[in-house]
């Protein structure tokens, strides 16, 4: 199945979800994960539509943004490293992927050394798996509104994988969460600064925007099996 065909089928999958929870599709964001593939595998997925996409690797995001079309809205979704940031930060749209105060205070210094305003979103680990980056719950209201407070840094939202499983209800509790999070925080700041939940990927996407996603990160589904993953 080429790429094509596969955005194609992803966007109905959204259409279908949406119809479901009576949202429009123009709600939800898609973000196409195109880590670990060429610039002309991505452009096939740019042929077919899709103008935002996501990286997980500094060097390969900083690598591959300037062979690619210049109306395309770049996301880091992967850890960063704060030695890492001078890659990211002059590319990117969006950081999705702030997961702590320590991060957001080196992202703020740079911004404000090279006059740029950096948007973001916290990053949070909902599933309370080990394994993942992100914010302990309990952690988020207080960091968020110590982050906010950061110069030339712009929260948007927060950000969450969910866990991997094929229990439905743990995935669904994992998105729940990240979705109360944000109602306890809009009731405290300016919608605008809370307004996105990056939720979903390939194999739960669908549930994400059941639960309330705005933004979803697919990969799989859009490109197949990543190069050199099993």
């Amino acid at each position: 199945m080429g790429i094509s065909i596969r955005v194609q089928d992803v966007f109905l999958s959204i259409e279908n979800a949406c119809k479901r929870c009576n949202r429009t599709v123009e709600e939800v964001k898609l973000i196409a994960v195109s880590k670990n593939f060429p610039v002309e595998i991505v452009r096939e997925a740019y042929d077919s539509g899709i103008r935002v996409f996501g990286e997980n690797r500094a060097q390969e995001l900083r690598d591959k943004a300037p062979k690619m079309p210049g109306d395309i809205e770049w996301h880091f979704i992967g850890h960063l490293q704060k030695n890492k940031i001078k890659y990211v930060v002059p590319v990117s749209t969006l950081i999705q992927s702030v997961d702590s105060l320590s991060l957001a205070e080196t992202l703020s210094e740079f911004g404000k050394k090279n006059n740029k305003i950096v948007s973001i979103l916290v990053e949070v680990n909902t599933s309370g798996e080990a394994s993942k980056f992100g914010l302990n719950p309990d952690k988020v209201i207080s960091t968020f509104m110590e982050i906010r407070q950061l110069q030339n840094i712009k929260p948007e939202g927060l950000m969450t994988i969910g866990p991997l499983t094929s229990n439905e209800n743990k995935i669904r509790e994992s998105f729940r969460l990240l979705k109360t999070l944000q109602k306890k925080l809009s009731g405290e700041i300016h919608q605008s600064e809370i307004a996105t939940l990056s939720m979903g990927m390939s194999q739960d996407y669908e549930i994400a925007i059941e639960e309330g996603s705005t933004m979803i990160r697919v990969g799989t589904a859009i490109f197949g099996r990543r190069l050199g993953v099993e």
